[in-house]
């Protein structure tokens, strides 16, 4: 061993047994080389070799087989940076999902002017949506639910019929939102239209109470019409349609600048007044609402009667084409 050569530079007491008839022995002990005692049997001393024992471990181990034990097998790291890859893949692929619904909600109003074809690649895109759903409780993620939401999307067709009453360009939907404010455990409803002069809303405000992690009941109290909001320019068309006829607007637009300015008066005015309030009445005031899909830019709602509502959030990029 490497070792033992060290031990032959120091000195060794040796004890010679002695008879009952030699004669005394001096009191200095004999010194030998421990590598002359190797060499010299005859003199009859057993001499022990301790065994060195050489453990081989790695040179960046610091603190031996107690450390490599806690140190991650390759293995573990394999798992770990699978795991991590396929955590990225699944939110490149809900991320692409969003913008292909987004995609194909385009030209539809809302649900209002989409076809069967549409319809079910819509709900086709939002079951796989709801399968990769990043919140399971958004009732426990009230900050998410916070803010100012854009419905861009419907199956119910409760609202179809608002949706097509209008006199086109004229008056329209501007926009259908719901706002909620989860410390005050309020939602409001907002419709917007919006014509050549001025826009204005109708809204009704509501109370909810969670009542699973992912369902909310919702009680409607009062209904609020917005005052008229003046707008800075009035454009008008060529023509409007009214129940499928084309009526020439050239011949009266001279008509119609003239009581511009008196318009707007009377729109100045009318946008000074307090909103009208009213009491609902308690009849079919109250509904429940699933969130089946919620992050920070989209919303998937679950209503009475399996209808489903896509909201976008105020500010999103999914809001542009």
């Amino acid at each position: 061993m490497a070792t033992v050569p060290l031990f032959s530079q120091f000195p060794c007491k040796t004890l010679i047994p002695s008879s009952s008839n030699s004669k005394p022995q001096s009191k200095s002990p004999i010194i030998l080389p421990i590598n002359s005692i190797n060499r010299r049997p005859e003199v009859g001393i057993a001499v022990h070799r301790p065994d060195f024992k050489v453990r081989a471990t790695d040179v960046n181990d610091e603190w031996g087989s107690d450390a490599a034990e806690k140190r991650p097998s390759s293995s573990s790291v394999s798992v770990a940076e699978k795991d991590a890859e396929e955590a990225i893949e699944s939110v490149e692929e809900t991320e692409r999902l969003k913008r292909a619904l987004a995609d194909s909600l385009y030209g539809t109003e809302r649900g209002l002017r989409a076809s069967s074809e549409t319809r079910a690649e819509i709900s086709e895109l939002i079951t796989q949506l709801e399968s990769k759903n990043p919140t399971p409780a958004p009732n426990d993620a009230l900050f998410l639910l916070n803010g100012k939401w854009i419905l861009a999307y419907t199956s119910f067709v409760g609202l179809f019929p608002l949706l097509s009453r209008r006199i086109e360009p004229l008056v329209k939907v501007d926009e259908i939102s719901q706002t909620i404010d989860s410390d005050s455990f309020t939602v409001q409803n907002s419709v917007r239209f919006a014509g050549p002069l001025a826009t204005t809303s109708f809204s009704t405000n509501a109370k909810f109470e969670i009542r699973s992690p992912k369902r909310v009941q919702i009680k409607f109290e009062q209904g609020v019409i917005g005052t008229p909001q003046l707008t800075d320019s009035i454009e008008i068309p060529e023509f409007v349609e009214v129940l499928g006829q084309k009526i020439d607007l050239n011949p009266i637009k001279g008509l119609l600048t003239s009581v511009q300015d008196t318009a707007s008066s009377v729109a100045r005015t009318i946008s000074n007044q307090p909103p009208l309030k009213f009491s609902l009445p308690s009849d079919n005031t109250q509904s429940w609402l699933l969130t089946t899909y919620l992050d920070k830019d989209l919303r998937i709602s679950r209503g009475d009667g399996g209808s489903v509502f896509v909201l976008i959030k105020e500010g999103s990029s999914l809001l542009n084409p």
